[in-house]
Parts: structure tokens; C-alpha cells; sequence
């Protein structure tokens, strides 16, 4: 569920930057091809049972010859690469040493640990556990981690999970089958209105054994619930019982996970201490994880205040999102001396769609041709090398970097579901390969800006007195873009150059964390610049996208409004997808009607991670082609040693030969300087006339 989750509070613009949305199941947040499985991991009848009749449970409308399985994982499609006795995740080094501290910091502030509702500005934990985990290394498999077990019906009308007899809270007590039914009518009820839509389909949560739960569907044929319904974060339903859930605290809810919150001052740190009697440190999900004693986070309002907390060593660990800073902001002796590590990670997870967001709910953007005209004004040829020193690529796909997005024209099983909705979808779906407009990146779009005035023109608007107005109304043509990051004005300050020659009045506005996150949830803006992450695996998340009523629905992720039918029908098609090879067919029909609506302004997206970090961490030889998370990281004492002792030699060496103190030379030029200024202060007073 963290796929969705991660997404909740990560309303803010990033400066230059792909979005990076880690969601669980594509987390760590990032996401990996699916490699082929060794026999020995296939569920084959020694790991297949049918389902043991429990009289808790009413199974008479459950076909005779429907086929129950039970495993230790569970995968979107096909099988887990992890057999039941694997011992670990191959991307991790499981005889990596516990210990140390890392440094890292974050932009904003925090009011709040409790991320599950619509109120505050929330901090994590990191004590917070889900049924399941996934891996790095599959499109979608979700493991065992407070469930030791999964069972689910061939159709996955519904999946029933075992919890782990050792499972513990924090403070000593099981974990429950209670817990797991009070958090799902909690967060239905009570949560962050996402989880209502998120979990809709979710009818019931019932208690068919001692440690056994099962979620019965209201639908058939969805592959991807059982996973999702994995992915639900657990709560302890005796330490809520007498607290208000729907309301924000400043005090760390009970967990269950490695790490807990040791201290913190709101808004400006939190320490979390790894747990030393963690129920589940050596289970093979977690082993080669969870590595350092301390987590810090430091909470800074100001991107170039951290990067100056990282280049003095106030903090350990950045990942860059700034071209222009990647390029210009680290040209330090730390960096040169080797200290101060800078690398650029390729990785080959989907990087979602980063894009200026139109909202259609306003009249002035409900007409896809003005929509159209816009994206003319946007010069990502001249923005790339004059703002981002080159290192972007456009994105043309709401799936860029992976083979869900579409590309040349629609064939075999695509072509075949557009066919469908031939006429209603934009002709352009059959006939043309979607390309962002192009120029020739001198900075002065002269041939897209009289394609958009053809644009605007065919919409009912026409220029009077250098203005673009409405034919009929005189009204001019004018919106606020809003935004969080007051780096990013930057970035839009050419763009709404190009707006303005056009006739129109584009106002740019800068609001804080607090209010962007209010204005987002009411619908409270004409356009943004935000994005869409996605995974390997898309599925119920791209109704919170995309659909109907997620458009309606405050705190969805539709942040278009967009109302289609045509786009609802091909997002079920998408969730329902038999296989991976009918996935990416599906997946791409979706892509190519969006594209062709219109909907965003299509910016930009990173091909590789940039990150920073001081030299005293090793990692795995083994990096998952989503990316290095820092989770598989550890203190190494040797290095941390070492770098030590060199800045410490650097210090000495700077000082000055005979003493710590200022020299005699330097005392004696002080004290004639003030000698001096003294004799002629004197003069000036003694020469001035007696009144």
C-alpha cells in the first residue's frame, strides 16, 4: 500500500527534478524487471494446499473446483523469484554489520506522527509494519513479514493471511488478528479519505482462526487486491482504543518495526533508534537491512541550507534533485579530496510523469485545444542545457523509462481495445506517435507560438490590444501557477515569458508547505507542477489517478479532474490484466489516451540517481535496478575511521605552526591599529572650537 501511501504527503514541487513517488510495493521505492524463477520457487503442490475448512468461515459459495493456494509470497503475475527457505534478498549484504548513525535531512517542517489522516503536516515513525513487503527485484511480489503465510482463490475474490506467532508491539504485546480488522475499519472510517477509495473494494475483514484473517472482495478477477491489501500498514488497536485517531499528535504512536522515535523537537529533528529486540530482525525479508543504530532527520525550510549542512558534514546522505546545484553547488575541497562522495546511479524504474497540471475542473482549461496551446509555450530544448546544464530527457509517457509506455502507433492486443472507442478518443490515438512539441532551443519559440495562437483561435479566443481575449467576452486570458519551492521559479519564469507573448496574464505564486498542502486538497488552483510515480506493476492506484469519482473525492490524486468513461473502462482493464505480456498492452492503451487528452504539460525525467554522501558507508556490490536505497546500507567503521583522522589532519595543518592562539605579530598590529584610530580620535575632539 505504500505504493499509494508514500504519494499522500508528497505534494510538493521538486526543484528540477523527476518526482519520485515510492509507493510498497514498488518500494524501496523503485522498481525491477522480473527475473526467471528456479523451479524450486514455483508454487507447486509441496507448497499448495487447498484451503482447510474453518467453520468461522461460510464457504458455500465458493465453487467446488476452485482451486486454493497457500505460499509464502504472492505475485501479480506468474510466480515469486524467492523460494519459501530463501534466506535473504539477493540486492542485500547479509553479514553487513549493525551499528553507527546516519545524517539526512528533509525540506519542510512537521507538526504530526500521524501520517494516516487528513489533518497536519506528518512525520513517520519508522515503527509502522505491513502484512507483507515487497521486493526490489520483481515487478510486484509481496513476502511474509507480519504474515507468515498467504491463501487465495484462483479468481482472488478474496486472500486470508497468518500472522507470525512472534510477532510483537513495541510494548511486548501480539500482534492480532483484532489489530488487523480494527485498522481496516479505522482507516475506512476515520482515515485520510484515501483509504476509503483505496481500499473500496474491500468489503469485509473477518477472523477465521486464532491467527488468521481474511479480506473478502466485493470483486472478482482483480489480481492485484490480495497484494494490496498486503501492503496494509497495521496498528495497535489497545493503544487507540482510548486516543482519537482522527486527530494529530505529537506523541510517537506504538509500532511494531526496527525503529522507533527516541527523541525529536517538532519541526526541526527526529531520532529513531533501531530496536534491539526487534521481533523480526532475522527474518530473510529483513536480514541485510535496518543496518544503523540512529536515524536522523533534520528538518531545514531551505534546499540550500541543507546542501550547506551536507558539505560541512552536519549531515551524511543527500539525493540531489537540482540540476543546476548537482552541477554547481558541490565544487568543494570535500568533494575533491574524495571525502565527500558524488555519484550518479542509473536506474531502470519507471519514472512516472513529472508535467505542469492542468485543472480541468476551472472553465478556462476544459477545452482540449486551449490545453493543446499551452504546452506550445513550454521550450524544454532551450530550458535543458540554460537551466538543467543538459541533464533531462522529455517525457513523453505517463510510463517514461519502461516498456509501459506507448511508443510509435498502437498494434496487436492495443490496437485491438482502442478499437472499442474509436470515436471517442482523440483521432490522433490511431494515427499519430505522441511527440512533445519541439523547438530549436534558442529561447524564442516564434513557430510553436503561432501554432498556438491557430490553437487558441480554433478555441474562441483572438488578441486585442496585445491582449488574449475571449471573442465574445473580452475576457483575458489568465492563471496562477502555484507552487511550493521557491527554486522552482526558475524554471517557470521562461515559460510564462512565452504565456505572456501569447496575450495572456500568468501570475506565479510561491505558498508554504502548510498552505499548498490545504490549497491541493480543496482543488484550490489553476495549475501545478507536481507528478505521478509509477510502478512496474500499475493497478488500482491509477483509479486515485485517473478516475471518474477520484475526481470528486478530496485527497485523491486526480489532479487534472479528469472524467472519462473511456479512460475509466481502460484503468479496469489494467487492474484485471491476466498476464504481464497483457499488462504492458493494456497499460500502453491507457498511456496513449492520456497523452492525446491533454491533460499535463509533460516536463521532464532523470534516468539516474544523483546522490552525496560522506565516505564512511559501504553498500552491496549488488545494486537492484531500482536504484540504492539507504536501507541496505551500513556504518563502516574503517572508512568513518579514516575520514576521520583526515579531517583532522586537514585541521592541523591549517592552523597556524607555533600556537592555537593569534601570534605575537599579528596581537602587536591590533594594538597599534587601535592606537592610531585613538591619536586621531583625540586630535579631532581637542582641535574642535569651545562653544
Amino acid at each position: 500500500m505504500r505504493k499509494a501511501l508514500s504519494s499522500l504527503n508528497c505534494f510538493t514541487a521538486v526543484a528540477d527534478c523527476h518526482l519520485l513517488v515510492s509507493m510498497r510495493r514498488i518500494l524501496a521505492p523503485l522498481l525491477l524487471a522480473a527475473f526467471s524463477l528456479p523451479a524450486t520457487s514455483a508454487i507447486v503442490p509441496a507448497q499448495t494446499e487447498q484451503l482447510p475448512a474453518v467453520p468461522t468461515v461460510n464457504v458455500a459459495t465458493e465453487p467446488a473446483s476452485q482451486v486454493v493456494y497457500k505460499s509464502h509470497a504472492i505475485a501479480m503475475h506468474g510466480e515469486p523469484k524467492y523460494p519459501a527457505d530463501f534466506k535473504h534478498f539477493d540486492y542485500v549484504n547479509p553479514d553487513a554489520p549493525k551499528g553507527g548513525e546516519i545524517r539526512t535531512a528533509a525540506r519542510g517542517t512537521f507538526d504530526s506522527f500521524n501520517r494516516f489522516i487528513a489533518k497536519g503536516t506528518p512525520a513517520g515513525t519508522g515503527s509502522i509494519e505491513s502484512l507483507t513487503v515487497s521486493s526490489t527485484d520483481e515487478p510486484f511480489t509481496q513476502y511474509g513479514l507480519l504474515a507468515e503465510s498467504i491463501e487465495w482463490p484462483e479468481d482472488r475474490s478474496w486472500v486470508a493471511f497468518t500472522l507470525r506467532e512472534e510477532a510483537r508491539w513495541h510494548d511486548g504485546m501480539p500482534v492480532t488478528v483484532e489489530d488487523v480488522i480494527f485498522t481496516l475499519e479505522t482507516l475506512k472510517t476515520k482515515g485520510h479519505p484515501f483509504y476509503r477509495f483505496y481500499y473500496g473494494s474491500v468489503e469485509r475483514a473477518e477472523r477465521v482462526g486464532e491467527r488468521k484473517v481474511k479480506f473478502v472482495f466485493s470483486e472478482k478477477g482483480n489480481r492485484e487486491l490480495p497484494l494490496i491489501v498486503g501492503q496494509l500498514e497495521i496498528l495497535p488497536k489497545h493503544y487507540w482504543e482510548d486516543r482519537e485517531f482522527d486527530e494529530t499528535t505529537l506523541e510517537p504512536p506504538l509500532g511494531s518495526g526496527p525503529y522507533k522515535v527516541s527523541r525529536f523537537e517538532a519541526g526541526r529533528y527526529i531520532i529513531r533508534e533501531r530496536v534491539e529486540d526487534y521481533w523480526g530482525k532475522d527474518l530473510p525479508v529483513n536480514v541485510g537491512q535496518n543496518n544503523f543504530d540512529r536515524l536522523r532527520t533534520d528538518f531545514f525550510l531551505d534546499t540550500t541550507v541543507i546542501r550547506q549542512a551536507l558539505k560541512s558534514g552536519t549531515i551524511d546522505y543527500r539525493n540531489e534533485n537540482q540540476a543546476k546545484a548537482w552541477a554547481s553547488a558541490y565544487e568543494v575541497p570535500a568533494v575533491r579530496r574524495g571525502w565527500l562522495q558524488k555519484e550518479q546511479i542509473k536506474h531502470e524504474r519507471p519514472t512516472g510523469m513529472q508535467a505542469f497540471v492542468f485543472n480541468m475542473r476551472r472553465q478556462l482549461f476544459q477545452d482540449p485545444l486551449v490545453r493543446q496551446a499551452i504546452s506550445y509555450a513550454f521550450d524544454f530544448e532551450w530550458s535543458n542545457p540554460t537551466l538543467f546544464f543538459g541533464q533531462y530527457n522529455r517525457t513523453e509517457s505517463y510510463f517514461s523509462n519502461s516498456e509501459l509506455a506507448s511508443s510509435s502507433l498502437p498494434q496487436d492486443e492495443e490496437l485491438e481495445i482502442l478499437e472499442r472507442y474509436r470515436g471517442r478518443v482523440p483521432d490522433e490515438v490511431f494515427t499519430k506517435t505522441f511527440a512533445a512539441p519541439q523547438t530549436d532551443g534558442q529561447g524564442w519559440p516564434r513557430d510553436n507560438l503561432d501554432k498556438a495562437f491557430r490553437l487558441l483561435s480554433q478555441a474562441g479566443w483572438v488578441v486585442r490590444d496585445l491582449k488574449l481575449v475571449n471573442a465574445e467576452t473580452n475576457e483575458q486570458f489568465g492563471f496562477e501557477i502555484l507552487l511550493v519551492s521557491p527554486e522552482f521559479e526558475r524554471i517557470v519564469l521562461p515559460f510564462k515569458r512565452n504565456l505572456e507573448r501569447l496575450g495572456m496574464n500568468i501570475r506565479v505564486r510561491i505558498v508554504d508547505t502548510s498552505q499548498y498542502v490545504d490549497r491541493l486538497r480543496n482543488r484550490d488552483y489553476d495549475m501545478i507542477s507536481t507528478g505521478w510515480g509509477q510502478s512496474e506493476s500499475p493497478g488500482n492506484e491509477q483509479r486515485d489517478f485517473w478516475g471518474s469519482v477520484a475526481a470528486d473525492q478530496a485527497g485523491s490524486r486526480n489532479y487534472t479532474g479528469v472524467k472519462d468513461p473511456v479512460v475509466d473502462e481502460l484503468i479496469e482493464l489494467v487492474i484485471t490484466a491476466p498476464t504481464r505480456e497483457s499488462l504492458i498492452q493494456r497499460t500502453r492503451a491507457l498511456d496513449r489516451v492520456l497523452l492525446w487528452s491533454h491533460l499535463v504539460v509533460p516536463a521532464w525525467h532523470l534516468q539516474y540517481d544523483r546522490i552525496l554522501y560522506w565516505d564512511k558507508f559501504s553498500r552491496p556490490d549488488v545494486t537492484p535496478k531500482r536504484g540504492t536505497s539507504t536501507n541496505y546500507w551500513w556504518y563502516d567503521e574503517a572508512k568513518a575511521a579514516a575520514l576521520r583522522e583526515a579531517r583532522s589532519r586537514e585541521a592541523r595543518d591549517s592552523r597556524p605552526a607555533d600556537s592555537d592562539t593569534p601570534g605575537l605579530t599579528t596581537t602587536v598590529f591590533v594594538f597599534l591599529g587601535l592606537l592610531l584610530v585613538g591619536f586621531f580620535v583625540f586630535r579631532r575632539v581637542m582641535a574642535k572650537p569651545s562653544s
